[in-house]
């Protein structure tokens, strides 16, 4: 059943339930779902699709579990981007490799090119009833009250545009324009520590997922559209002027820390320039107030050594979703719902940030990790729980348990 209307809310015409700044994996899902319930929903991106953004782009289980839900896992599927089951961590002296748990019925995740499921997932939102507004650049969100939030831009061509909704979503990343329009506090934040750097290869075969893992330097595999595969490096902040000089120099070098996965990359032809970036910083924001949101990077951002940027978009869409849901259908209090949403967030976000932040890093882990990753190497349950973890699939204090820990020890002896 269709939501009460919003333009008749204060006898304000063409008031919007929910305008949603940004149109990529956090926003896209957001306005489709709120649209799925029968609310107004804005759409607006400054990009036009299909366009591409710097990103991993890599979903993992639960990710693909929620595109399971949305109906959008089969459509994603058949753009012919392969499936990925195997995950692979190599730190030198061992690896640990094997296939993580599934995500309910959802086993593989995918590393899809953002031209397309970036376009895949705003057809989904337009096809759901959200209005979609591309090429429509942002200059600020001004609080209101009874006639609502409005959201000044300027349409293609340049026009100015003035639109009211009782409630704007940022979307737009880390960089967030609402979160700094609004004033979003920031906390629990992560210096840069890791800059990044990805191109596109063809004939270097992956399987599937592929970390490795040095000091100072980090580097990543996995497949993508096109027969291509995504190959990814990065090294210490403090390197990141230096190195710019001399990216592709620097990168292959640090390759040649796995010399057998160098000379798979060496054997293939690069495709594509590097794409990368520095200052990526850690941090969590308050992710609502009056007639205001967050969701996905805008509202947390993690460094992408795990890639866990896209799954998190799917996942917080959701929630918030619901929260605004609950609201606008009158059955909770805007705080009531966005305080559940702000909880449920930073509970599960937590602990895989703190190791994100961990691994990023890129210094060697202290002994007693390194004992039990070199035992979990040696035992097929530890194995499987630890590439969960990774995953997305097992919740991170699950495995590093004091009494899990003892446990994988005594089965290695």
């Amino acid at each position: 059943m269709r939501a009460t209307s919003a333009s008749h809310i204060a006898g304000v015409p063409n008031l919007y339930d929910v305008i949603v700044v940004g149109a990529r994996c956090a926003g896209s899902p957001t306005a489709m779902l709120l649209a799925r319930k029968g609310h107004r929903v804005l759409l607006v991106d400054k990009a036009t699709f299909p366009s591409d953004t710097l990103s991993t782009h890599l979903i993992h289980a639960p990710g693909m579990a929620a595109l399971e839900r949305w109906g959008l896992r089969e459509p994603l599927a058949a753009t012919g981007c392969p499936p990925i089951t195997r995950y692979s961590f190599d730190f030198g002296p061992f690896a640990i490799a094997g296939t993580p748990r599934p995500s309910g019925v959802v086993p593989e995740a995918y590393g899809p090119r953002r031209t397309v499921v970036d376009t895949l997932l705003v057809e989904a939102a337009a096809c759901d009833g959200a209005e979609v507004r591309q090429g429509f650049e942002v200059d600020t969100v001004i609080p209101g009250n009874d006639d609502g939030v409005a959201l000044r831009g300027r349409a293609p061509g340049g026009k100015t545009v003035t639109e009211r909704a009782r409630v704007v979503i940022g979307a737009d990343g880390r960089r967030s324009i609402v979160a700094k329009a609004v004033g979003a506090h920031q906390y629990n934040e992560r210096p840069p520590l890791c800059s990044v750097y990805y191109g596109y290869w063809s004939g270097v075969p992956a399987e599937g997922f592929e970390l490795y893992v040095r000091e100072r330097r980090a580097f990543a595999a996995w497949p993508t559209h096109d027969d291509l595969t995504l190959v990814v490096a990065g090294w210490p902040e403090d390197e990141f002027q230096v190195n710019r000089g001399d990216v592709e120099g620097t990168f292959l070098r640090a390759l040649d820390l796995a010399p057998a996965f160098a000379a798979r990359v060496r054997a293939g032809t690069k495709q594509t320039r590097f794409w990368g970036a520095g200052d990526l910083r850690g941090f969590f924001r308050t992710p609502y107030g009056p007639g205001w949101g967050l969701v996905g990077d805008a509202g947390h951002h993690k460094h992408p050594i795990t890639a866990m940027g896209m799954t998190d978009a799917f996942v917080d869409a959701e929630r918030i979703a619901g929260a605004l849901d609950d609201w606008l259908s009158g059955r909770r209090s805007f705080d009531d719902a966005m305080g559940d949403y702000h909880r449920t967030r930073d509970e599960q976000a937590l602990a895989m940030y703190d190791m994100t932040s961990e691994l990023a890093a890129l210094a060697p882990p202290p002994p007693e990790l390194q004992t039990l990753l070199a035992a979990t190497a040696g035992d097929e349950d530890a194995t499987r729980d630890f590439l969960s973890v990774q995953a997305g699939t097992l919740p991170v204090p699950e495995f590093f348990d004091p009494d899990n820990v003892e446990r994988i020890l005594a089965r290695v002896g």
